[in-house]
């Protein structure tokens, strides 16, 4: 791995409105990575974000691992770029050390895939990201939420907080998706892909 921060983006709509949203669960995650290391979230100077900075998981041999900048935007999902753009420019911080992490309506729920580059997948938080970075080449950990059912429009069902029944797995999901992105800057993208994407 090479030395330097990593940029993690937790992606959402800002306000208690939206917090419980299938589209938050994103922030959801950044949330935990942060109360996994004690740090909190404060408002950034320079950008439309609220971020903090710690030392995420433990490198393999046991040394602590990479610093990196956590960091929620407080503008909306379909306004995200402005956002990671600056925060990596601030930090100088190369679009392959960033990582988005997002809802992800073309998996299942409770299932975890990575990838690199490629398709936003209609994702307008990405498509954003991927604008005002000039390259589609960042990191995603994609949260599936499942589609919605029935005829209900994608953008009504995101809005929407998770089901009863999710809402008994989603703590579960969360954890695995903040070990995901742990995996990511401690081992790599292609160990984590290994690792969560045998489950399905």
């Amino acid at each position: 791995m090479t030395d330097g921060p990593w940029l993690v983006v937790g992606l959402g709509n800002p306000g208690p409105k939206y917090a419980g949203n299938r589209h938050n669960v994103g922030q959801m995650v950044l949330d935990l990575l942060a109360s996994r290391t004690g740090a909190r979230f404060a408002r950034h100077v320079r950008a439309q974000a609220v971020v903090t900075e710690a030392r995420l998981g433990v490198l393999p041999g046991g040394a602590p691992g990479p610093r990196v900048v956590l960091a929620k935007p407080t503008t909306y999902m379909n306004t995200s770029g402005g956002p990671t753009s600056a925060l990596a420019k601030y930090y100088s911080i190369d679009p392959e050390r960033v990582v988005a992490v997002h809802d992800e309506v073309d998996i299942p729920f409770d299932t975890i895939k990575l990838k690199t580059g490629g398709g936003e997948g209609g994702h307008n938080g990405l498509r954003d990201i991927s604008k005002a970075l000039g390259t589609r080449d960042y990191v995603r950990v994609r949260v599936g939420v499942g589609r919605p059912p029935g005829r209900m429009d994608t953008a009504d069902y995101v809005l929407r907080d998770f089901a009863g029944a999710e809402r008994k797995e989603l703590p579960m999901l969360v954890d695995d998706a903040a070990d995901a992105v742990e995996m990511v800057v401690t081992e790599g993208l292609l160990a984590a892909q290994g690792k969560y994407h045998q489950r399905g």
